[in-house]
């Protein structure tokens, strides 16, 4: 009996964590799975029932707006995601670096990510809207910047750049600061320019650091939808909608529960499906 007990005790230990899980995380994924399962549409109450795979049979060979929706996302991600990296590191470096009024510089580039997606969006508006804000000092007051095709792509991507940057720049710094000054004295010793420095000694030591905020900035991208919601609304003609807008479009403004689940379980499926092998590709965590 003390054996079982010893054996027990941890079991007993992790059983809320187990709990909370259970109802935060599996009850609401097997809640999401049933519903896409059935005809569950609020404007059509008489034709509620059991669809079996009907709505994933629409979503993949009726929708075109799925497989639209799905190549915006793919696009947004890896636009965002790159341009964030490259700038958020270039920003890492120089705060990382001793000069004066450095703590004001810090504040200063990392103060956008305190700032809300729907805030963000506010001042962004004000500074496209035509007439105004910054297009007026390009010389472009009356370009409608969010509503013309060829612009709002590059006019949305640097709105969320203006709040994703400062991610990469907290977790990067925080890997600079960990690798030992010895590291780079060496290197310097051994005749190592800055190129090579940073080549051998700074990124080998970041890897694990890049490999996590892209991951979780990549899930947040992708899940994007406040920003992008309140800046275009997914327009002009549903060009900048995104998988994760275009399910609260059918399940919230159509009332058609059972389909926006089925997009829910399609962009989960995806989202685990790349991060596996993402994780498994980057050797995540592995000594090299």
């Amino acid at each position: 009996m003390a054996s079982l007990r010893r054996r027990a005790v941890p079991y007993l230990l992790i059983s809320p964590t187990v709990a909370l899980i259970a109802a935060f995380l599996v009850y609401p994924i097997g809640s999401v799975a049933y519903y896409s399962l059935q005809n569950r549409n609020l404007t059509r109450p008489w034709a509620d029932g059991f669809a079996g795979l009907e709505n994933f049979r629409r979503m993949l060979f009726e929708d075109e707006l799925f497989w639209q929706s799905l190549g915006f996302t793919a696009k947004w991600v890896v636009a965002e995601i790159g341009l964030q990296l490259l700038l958020g590191l270039a920003l890492a470096l120089i705060v990382n670096e001793s000069f004066i009024g450095r703590g004001l510089a810090r504040s200063l580039v990392f103060s956008p990510w305190a700032v809300s997606g729907v805030l963000t969006t506010g001042i962004w508006i004000l500074l496209y809207t035509p007439g105004t804000g910054v297009l007026r000092f390009l010389g472009q007051p009356e370009t409608a910047v969010l509503g013309n095709l060829d612009t709002v792509f590059p006019a949305v991507v640097v709105t969320e750049l203006w709040r994703g940057v400062p991610f990469f720049a907290i977790l990067l710094l925080a890997g600079l600061q960990g690798i030992p000054g010895e590291l780079y004295e060496a290197a310097a010793v051994d005749g190592a320019g800055r190129v090579r420095r940073f080549r051998h000694v700074t990124l080998p030591h970041l890897r694990d650091a890049i490999v996590l905020a892209t991951l979780l900035r990549s899930v947040w991208e992708f899940n994007n939808v406040d920003l992008l919601y309140t800046l275009t609304g997914g327009g002009p003609a549903q060009v900048t909608t995104t998988l994760p807008l275009y399910v609260a479009q059918r399940a919230i403004d159509s009332k058609d529960f059972g389909y926006g689940s089925a997009l829910t379980m399609a962009g989960f499926v995806i989202l685990l499906f790349f991060s596996l092998l993402y994780l498994r590709l980057s050797r995540f965590g592995e000594e090299r």
